[in-house]
């Protein structure tokens, strides 16, 4: 009886490799749809385009991005999970929305870890610690002294419970100190008020300071990167600058419906590696500052856990909560 069994579960998982083999082979039959869930424009919609551009040829087919903005990225996040599992329907995820919304917002409609196949890796870029160009600060330390005698020292961030200002949080506790916070709807505004004097400090993304910084029109102190940013070779990191370990990156992953076939996910994924490694998709991402990378689904899938317990427990330290 039980080697019965034991035939029937072989057997089994052989026809479902082969029907996963199977639907692999007529794919893609159509366009793919990657649902980006931020707006036009931003960082995260730069990305995926330059993605989709070389995913399409790579795949003899055409993938249609599709922005699907609202909720901190949850609304594309959530329309994603719900897509029929065929192969036909990706999405670009991010620290926000698969490490930090859930803890972040009191209920998502979704499970990063249960509703998502992660596909790869695709690039991540780290914050920038600036001050305005006319500020006192050249240093860390400078700031961290700042810190210290005046208690009211703001930090600008591009909203409540964003990367930044969760990474400026997470380094205000390693130094001892504490930022009056300053959320913004965006991080234009919050350049500009730092430009201008309002605020002290602005954790903010690479790509969105870049400009700034080449112009002299604010003052890089720090990345929070693991290593130096290769556009910004003489900005330290915080980790160098006595913080050892310090990091926080804003990344990005492909992921498909939890239940895609293996097959595909294999295809997407190599498709996925092969586009990263060639030199103008390496060149259009260190523009913005960020770093292509790639990888394996389960070193995604790993990495996807690996960070949502961290930002969680940061999450839980500085009481953020968004409803």
């Amino acid at each position: 009886m039980q080697a019965r069994r034991a035939v029937a579960v072989v057997a089994g998982l052989v026809l479902a490799a082969a029907c996963s083999i199977a639907h692999a082979q007529g794919w893609p039959a159509k366009p793919i749809r990657l649902i980006v869930p931020f707006p036009p424009g931003g960082g995260t919609d730069v990305v995926s385009r330059t993605l989709a551009e070389r995913l399409g040829p790579l795949l003899k087919t055409t993938v249609v991005v599709d922005n699907r903005p609202g909720a901190g990225g949850n609304l594309g996040l959530d329309l994603a999970a719900k897509a029929p599992p065929d192969g036909y329907t990706i999405a670009m995820g991010q620290t926000s929305n698969l490490a930090i919304n859930p803890t972040l917002y009191s209920s998502l409609p979704f499970s990063p870890g249960k509703d998502f196949a992660p596909i790869a890796l695709i690039a991540a870029q780290p914050l920038v610690l600036v001050v305005a160009n006319n500020a006192p600060w050249k240093t860390l330390a400078d700031i961290v002294a700042a810190g210290r005698s005046k208690p009211d020292l703001t930090m600008a961030s591009a909203g409540n419970g964003t990367v930044g200002h969760l990474a400026g949080e997470m380094f205000a506790r390693r130094a001892g100190i504490a930022f009056v916070h300053v959320p913004y709807k965006g991080a234009a505004p919050a350049l500009t008020d730092l430009m201008g004097g309002q605020v002290a400090v602005f954790f903010a993304s690479a790509g969105a300071v870049m400009g700034q910084i080449e112009g002299g029109r604010v003052r890089a102190i720090a990345v929070t990167s693991g290593h130096r940013m290769k556009k910004l070779p003489n900005v330290p990191t915080i980790a160098e600058s006595g913080y050892a370990g310090f990091e926080a990156t804003d990344w990005k992953g492909l992921v498909a419906p939890a239940g895609t076939p293996a097959a595909i996910v294999k295809e997407l994924n190599a498709a996925v590696v092969k586009a990263l490694g060639t030199p103008e998709v390496v060149e259009r991402l260190a523009t913005e500052g960020s770093e292509a990378i790639g990888g394996t689904p389960e070193r995604f899938g790993q990495f996807i856990r690996d960070e949502g317990a961290k930002w969680s427990e940061i999450v839980k330290q500085t009481g953020a909560k968004v409803d």
